[in-house]
């Protein structure tokens, strides 16, 4: 009986729990760690009544290496499934390293002081992860993470070269709330404010953030939406490992209610990540900014509508051009009547409980540290079909993908 530790206990942590728990035949015992315990026994009580299996609960500063490290120890854990804040990536892969598990994540390491999304810490890790004989997946979450495997899926399939890759992300839900982000607000917003990156003949070009933006119309009724160009980590991995793709974007929705509510946070220095003194204390503004915001966590009952997420994919095949749009789509509702979670969390835990099931049966299991699209897509893509994210994908001509036209 393979036993895991889960690290985090928010929204993803809910989902993550609660698939895993579905899942016995591969997740034998588990434990859902945080720093406020009280969060991880909610979390149990639920998964017990709706799927009737017990799961352990632990305390853990995952900032404190020993301490996490003794955690896995005392756990037996085979693996670790960290969907703590990105700022402690690197201290859990210690702990891994120092305990002897394997590691798994959804979000690239990025350090408190400033909002700098890259791989190079975390591959740095690769030989200290091979000489243990240890392995670490990086990414396991919807993007980066199944947006990854749709690229390398279509690759195998339908590409003897990829050469142009547009990830195109659209929440359609409405909360209700007059601003409110759909996963850790911290986070969310520093990605957001961060300078946009694209993938262009051989080099990142910079742009300001939310400077180039088009309309979408999703497939199957979703709606038609406003899309801003954004700066993803997977683009960063996706180019190294797919070195035939001359360009790459991602593309994310947002409403002109968000954006006008983000401006204003941003023109009154709501959204400074650095220390300001307040009342003889030190805080920093986001993170008081995320303290009043609704709690993703909390929007799932309240959310309608579904999410769009997928690529549009041009290339070569056989020498003549080929363009597939390879997508999900998930209902906010349903997702809540599922595990009590919006679809923004569950599109995320499902591919970490995914990524996990694929480890630990062996077929993603290589030592060293690794991307989602340097292991073979297909049991993957075969396991989000079974486990709440069937995916679909269609042809399209060259000048419908150069369009964005996939409805």
């Amino acid at each position: 009986m393979n036993k895991v530790l889960i690290i985090g206990a928010g929204g993803v942590g809910n989902v993550v729990a609660h698939k895993c728990a579905m899942v016995p035949e591969v997740f034998g015992e588990i434990t859902l760690a945080s720093r406020t315990v009280s969060k991880c026994e909610a979390i149990a009580a639920d998964v017990k009544q709706r799927t009737g299996r017990g799961i352990a609960t632990a305390a853990v500063d995952a900032d404190n290496v020993a301490e996490t490290a003794a955690l896995i120890r005392r756990t037996g854990a085979k693996l670790v499934i960290n969907v703590a804040l990105p700022y402690q990536d690197l201290s859990i892969m210690d702990a891994c390293l120092e305990a002897g598990a394997d590691y798994l994540d959804t979000a690239n390491y990025e350090p408190k002081d400033v909002a700098k999304f890259e791989y190079s810490w975390q591959w740095a890790y690769q030989e200290r992860f091979r000489e243990a004989g240890r392995s670490a997946l990086l990414g396991s979450g919807f993007d980066p993470g199944v947006t990854n495997v749709f690229t390398a899926w279509a690759l195998k399939h339908h590409f003897d070269e990829i050469h142009t890759l547009d990830i195109i992300d659209v929440n359609g839900g409405d909360h209700g709330h007059a601003f409110a982000t759909n996963f850790n607000p911290e986070i969310n917003i520093r990605e957001v404010t961060a300078e946009c990156r694209h993938w262009e003949d051989g080099a990142f070009v910079g742009t300001p953030p939310m400077s180039e933006h088009r309309g979408f119309t999703c497939p199957e009724g979703v709606g038609t939406y406003e899309i801003y160009r954004m700066y993803h980590e997977e683009l960063e991995s996706l180019v190294k490992h797919i070195p035939t793709i001359r360009r790459a974007q991602f593309w994310m929705s947002f409403s002109p209610n968000y954006l006008k509510h983000l401006e204003v946070l941003q023109n009154v220095g709501m959204t400074r990540i650095d220390e300001v003194e307040y009342q003889g204390q030190k805080i920093i503004p986001l993170q008081f900014l995320k303290a009043v915001l609704p709690n993703p966590g909390d929007l799932g009952e309240r959310t309608k509508g579904r999410t769009c997420i997928g690529n549009v994919i041009t290339g070569l095949k056989d020498g003549k051009p080929k363009a597939v749009y390879v997508y999900n789509i998930c209902d906010h509702e349903k997702c809540f009547e599922e595990v009590g979670s919006q679809a923004i969390s569950y599109t995320t835990g499902v591919p970490a409980m995914i990524g996990a099931k694929q480890m630990l049966e062996g077929a993603w299991r290589k030592e060293g540290v690794w991307n989602m699209e340097q292991h073979d897509p297909d049991p993957f893509m075969a396991d989000l079909n079974v486990h709440g994210l069937p995916w679909t994908c269609v042809e399209l001509t060259p000048e419908q993908a150069a369009a964005f036209q996939v409805a």
